[in-house]
């Protein structure tokens, strides 16, 4: 009887499945793939496969700028100062070393000088560049307190890369500064500082000369650096009848 039911059971089997093999279907189907045969070098111990490798993510270096974006220059004075501190396209490094510039905006005087005098420490120009420009300024009527002074570097630099200087924009950077400052007058004292303002550097001791940046004209004396003026003395002679010129009635 056992005999007769299996003998049933398998021609119900295969009439099944030849009624599939007539209609087309003769494989077996799965909803997910299988894989039937590992490679030998991707399968662990056991035969099965490995996990698969982690591919490694390239994660591309992010553009560093080479120049300074006049469009991103600080629209304020209180947020230039910050930004005179730390960023990097002004010189190498940090904020470590960097003066800040001292006065308030709309001063009667604003004068630019190279770079910070290599003792200053807490303040910008602090030692005997510093004093003679003092001197300058009492002849001329005026204080320190009184005018606003910045530095057209932020760090003392005994040797300047000037070219690279203007490649990065700093002269830019320096006439938003004056801008922003908006004082009546403007002294430049250094060669090096009136290229990067569009200018041609003194072949005299003083000359005058106008800063006309985004429609701001104020009038502009431009003269040696100070530390040229403590080594030629009689070159003073000439800041002082170029004042005179400038500032006479």
């Amino acid at each position: 009887m056992d005999q007769a039911l299996n003998r049933q059971f398998l021609d119900d089997i295969t009439a099944a499945l030849d009624w599939w093999r007539d209609a087309g279907v003769d494989c077996d189907f799965l909803d997910e793939p299988r894989e039937w045969i590992v490679p030998e070098d991707e399968q662990d111990e056991n035969g099965e496969r490995l996990p698969p490798r982690r591919v490694p993510v390239v994660v591309e270096a992010p553009v560093v700028p080479t120049r300074i974006d006049p469009g991103l220059l600080p629209a304020d004075l209180d947020t230039f100062h910050a930004w005179w501190m730390t960023e990097t396209l002004l010189c190498d490094g940090g904020p470590n070393g960097r003066l800040s510039p001292e006065g308030k905006a709309g001063a009667k005087l604003m004068v630019v000088v190279e770079t910070p005098e290599a003792g200053d420490r807490d303040r910008l120009l602090s030692g005997p560049q510093g004093k003679l420009l003092d001197a300058m300024l009492k002849a001329f009527g005026t204080m320190r307190a009184d005018i606003y002074l910045a530095s057209a570097l932020p760090r003392p630099d005994p040797v300047p890369d000037w070219r690279s200087a203007a490649t990065r924009g700093v002269g830019d950077a320096l006439a938003r500064h004056v801008k922003l400052v908006a004082p009546e007058r403007l002294i430049v004292l250094g060669g090096n500082v009136l290229p990067l303002i569009g200018h041609e550097s003194p072949q005299r001791t003083a000359v005058l000369r106008q800063f006309d940046h985004e429609g701001v004209r104020i009038p502009l004396l431009a003269g040696w650096g100070l530390a040229a003026l403590l080594q030629n003395p009689r070159a003073k002679a000439g800041i002082w009848r170029a004042w005179l010129d400038w500032t006479k009635p």
